[in-house]
């Protein structure tokens, strides 16, 4: 399951304690900061393209994707912003990689 591939990445973990848009909570391994994060599969567009789902009213901090070597962790907040000020309802992964700056890589062990 993606949560528990995750989990081995952070320490201090949290789970919410009712249903909410995020999924699990901790600080990255390394880091400082305490985040919020929404870690869900992905699923495949009709043309097999991975994409996922996002919610603009989220209360989780960050969102995690899962490549075949790396996890790539998006700043929802500024995610959100990009989204709004481009007018955007569909965005891709590689472009966000290059247009947003608080995007975390951690390479999978």
């Amino acid at each position: 399951m993606i949560l528990d591939k995750f989990s081995k990445y952070l320490t201090s973990i949290e789970y919410p304690k009712s249903k909410t848009s995020w999924n699990i909570a901790g600080i990255i391994k390394g880091q400082n900061a305490f985040y919020k994060f929404d870690v869900r599969d992905m699923f495949e567009l009709s043309d097999g393209t991975p994409a996922q789902k996002g919610r603009l009213d989220s209360k989780a901090d960050k969102m995690v994707l899962e490549m075949d070597d790396k996890w790539v962790i998006l700043d929802l907040e500024e995610l959100h912003q990009y989204i709004k000020k481009n007018k955007l309802k569909k965005v891709y992964v590689n472009d966000l990689i290059s247009k947003l700056e608080w995007t975390i890589f951690l390479a999978k062990k």
